[in-house]
């Protein structure tokens, strides 16, 4: 008896009209790793990799956020959500990726880390995307990219644009929620404070969730939205220090210091705030 595998049925030709790869476009795809060390250190391939998928991955989380702040300003709240789930799902693979790039030790990544020169994950234009879209937004940001046009452009689009969350409260608005006018007209440029006046609101649907179920599932989107954010950074900085340590980071940043300082930022502090409110 052949112990040959039966081809899958229906296939007769692997010429056809569009394959696999050009759909994918896998030549350019796969040969878009470029080690720099000489001889080619083997473990800078995986250093590549790391970062070339986790861009693609926060391409697709900038584009369902985006989607989702669509779906909101069209009081679509369905859609919204199904967007959030998926952009939980990437986190989650972006989270879990921190612990294959943590297989490099130390004496490996010193191999080929001189090749880096200047560049640096602080540089990823995506990363501030998303970080504007979510809030956190910072002008001389938009001025740092200044060597990318279109990242640039992009950035000072977002800047000039209301955040996920602005877009939320302005659904809430039209919902009858007594959103403050301040908020209501806040400028969108400037990256979002905590706003007390919000949280009685914000307290008050949580007291009462039955009564607007989608608004208050948006609400713990959002903060699951963030918790992952959170974990994400956190695994950054886990990683970053059990590689490099204390060491200062490529492209000058303060390397753990800087990403000790991300983890106090906060995306929807409103959210939060209102945990010390219900119940009591």
């Amino acid at each position: 008896m052949s112990s040959e595998r039966p081809i899958e049925a229906g296939i007769t030709n692997l010429r056809v009209e569009m394959s696999y790869g050009e759909y994918l476009h896998l030549d350019q795809l796969l040969a878009a790793q470029h080690p720099l060390s000489r001889p080619v250190n083997h473990d800078e391939l995986l250093f590549i990799i790391q970062h070339q998928t986790s861009e693609l991955w926060l391409k697709l989380v900038l584009h369902e956020l985006l989607y989702a702040r669509t779906c909101l300003i069209e009081d679509s709240v369905g859609p919204a959500l199904k967007a959030l789930s998926r952009v939980k799902h990437v986190q989650h693979q972006l989270s879990e990726q921190w612990s294959v790039l943590a297989t490099l030790t130390p004496t490996e990544y010193a191999q080929f880390r001189s090749q880096l020169g200047t560049s640096s994950g602080f540089q990823s234009w995506q990363y501030r995307a998303v970080e504007f879209v979510l809030g956190n937004k910072l002008a001389q940001m938009v001025t740092l990219f200044d060597h990318d046009r279109k990242a640039q452009e992009l950035l000072a689009g977002l800047l000039g644009e209301p955040t996920l969350y602005d877009e939320f409260l302005r659904y809430l608005a039209r919902r009858g929620y007594p959103i403050p006018d301040a908020v209501l007209g806040r400028d969108v440029t400037e990256p979002w404070r905590l706003v007390p006046d919000l949280v009685g609101v914000m307290s008050d649907l949580y007291r009462d969730p039955k009564r607007d179920w989608e608004a208050y599932e948006t609400c713990e989107a959002l903060v699951d939205v963030e918790d992952n954010f959170q974990l994400w950074r956190f695994r950054h900085l886990s990683t970053v220090r059990r590689t490099i340590g204390d060491q200062t980071g490529t492209g000058g940043s303060s390397g753990i210091g800087f990403l000790r300082a991300a983890l106090d930022l906060s995306f929807f502090p409103e959210l939060y705030a209102l945990r010390s409110e219900v119940g009591n």
